[in-house]
């Protein structure tokens, strides 16, 4: 009789990109994903907000522990700031704390809101938003914020690498005005930080309404499925040799010297800076190393022997 052989675990390791829909959590995100690629071991990286959509990068099987790995990255998104009201998330799912007056807004000039948005860009300090999920001794903010504690959360350097105003429209009814911007900024960056930050510079307040991730780093929106398509055709966008190249520069190495790397071993240097992939001429990336004195290490090994 013919048993139908299970994949191996390196086969269904690697990375999947999906297009996250509004309304869900990240961690929702990862529950459904556990069903459809038939694993636990699924992990997520970059959280976005439930009211966010677009670019989620997921690592399944020995995936989530290349993606502890990976370097912060820059990332791009689109989004609709809303000036006029202020809310105590920055966005449009928390209860609003200012409401501009309609002679306050009727005032503002579109010169005015873009060189608003304008003074964000380069590298600034940004105090990320109150409810987030940055730890204060041990606690989420958003958790403090919800037991009725008043969080306010010291400023990081982020940088903002471009920021585009497109279209800038006044609205009636509520009285308001929507601002449609791309952004390319460093990761760390809060978008609702940015609309908190223009409101306030303008007097008016102002809120996220609609934020979409379309890049992190080398990974893009482009390249992401819907968790319709995903249970349709539950396969790796990238499998973990792919993932591997695409996010570090390369090493070549012999199979002789792989087959070292997998049992632990470690290699002279070469004179490269930073983490590499190190790779046979099978096109297996064996692991990830880096040059510390006289010996390049490895910081994950993604094949280890034994492993099939």
């Amino acid at each position: 009789m013919n048993q139908r052989s299970t994949p191996s675990i390196l086969s269904r390791s690697g990375v999947v990109l999906v297009d996250k829909p509004s309304g869900p959590t990240s961690h929702d995100m990862v529950a459904k994903l556990r069903r459809i690629m038939g694993t636990r071991r699924v992990g997520h990286s970059g959280t976005l907000d439930p009211l966010a959509t677009g670019l989620l990068v997921v690592g399944v099987e020995r995936g989530t522990k290349f993606l502890a790995h990976v370097v912060a990255h820059d990332k791009r998104y689109e989004a609709t700031v809303r000036l006029g009201m202020a809310t105590h998330t920055d966005d449009a799912q928390g209860d609003i704390t200012f409401t501009a007056s309609p002679e306050k807004l009727a005032t503002l000039t579109e010169e005015q809101i873009r060189t608003a948005f304008a003074t964000q860009i380069g590298d600034i300090m940004q105090r990320p938003t109150s409810v987030s999920s940055i730890k204060i001794d041990g606690k989420r903010a958003h958790e403090l914020v919800r037991e009725g504690h008043e969080v306010v959360l010291p400023e990081r350097p982020v940088t903002i690498f471009s920021l585009e105003v497109h279209d800038v429209v006044v609205n009636d009814a509520p009285s308001c005005i929507d601002v449609s911007i791309s952004v390319h900024c460093s990761s760390g960056t809060y978008i609702r930080a940015i609309a908190r930050d223009v409101g306030a510079a303008l007097g008016v307040g102002g809120h996220l309404t609609m934020l979409r991730r379309t890049s992190v780093g080398p990974f893009d929106i482009s390249e992401a499925r819907t968790l319709e398509q995903l249970d349709a055709n539950p396969t790796l966008t990238l499998n973990l040799d792919e993932a591997m190249v695409r996010c570090f520069a390369t090493r070549e190495i012999s199979e002789s010297e792989g087959v070292d790397l997998s049992l632990g071993k470690w290699l002279e240097p070469v004179g490269n800076k930073g983490v590499t992939a190190a790779v046979t001429p099978s096109g297996h990336a064996i692991a990830l190393i880096e040059e510390k004195g006289k010996r390049a290490a490895s910081v994950f090994v993604a094949r280890p022997a034994g492993l099939a």
